[in-house]
Formats: C-alpha cells, structure tokens, sequence
C-alpha cells in the first residue's frame, strides 16, 4: 500500500488533480487525504473558485497598469521558484 499523502504533497499536486491528470494510485491517496483533512479541502475548494473567478476576466477587463502589476508578480514569483 502507498503511503498516505502529506498536505506539502497534496499542494504540489493540486494543479494536475484540478486537471484531472493524476494517475490512478496517487488521486487514490490525494482523495484519501481530503476525507480527514479540512484545510486541504479549504484549500482545494479556494483553487476551484480562484479558477472560476479567473477563468471569467478577460484581458480587456483589466486596467493596463494592473495587467502589468500581475505579470510583475507572477514573473518575480516564477523567477524566484526557480
């Protein structure tokens, strides 16, 4: 039997839950691990939202100054992770 899935794990593994890319055996374990833990679920929960509310703005919703605010972060972000 695998081992149970960490909450660190679970948070790497969001993403390809979220997409359903997870092979067999680990959203076994990533679906385990969210029958008993709540602030895995709390955040599952706020990922599928943040993906609603973001997939409903479009480019032309935004003012130009914040586009450039985000790809600021998200580039500093992504520099910084790297």
């Amino acid at each position: 039997m695998a081992s149970e899935l960490t909450c660190q794990e679970l948070v790497e593994l969001v993403t390809d839950y979220l997409d359903d890319a997870l092979p067999e055996e680990e959203l076994e374990r990533f679906e385990e691990h969210l029958l008993y833990c709540g602030p895995c679920m709390t955040h599952v929960d706020q990922m599928r939202e943040t993906i609603r509310v973001a997939g409903s703005v479009r480019a032309d919703d935004l003012d130009p100054t914040v586009a450039d605010d985000l790809l600021a972060a998200f580039r500093s972000w992504r520099d910084g992770a790297a």
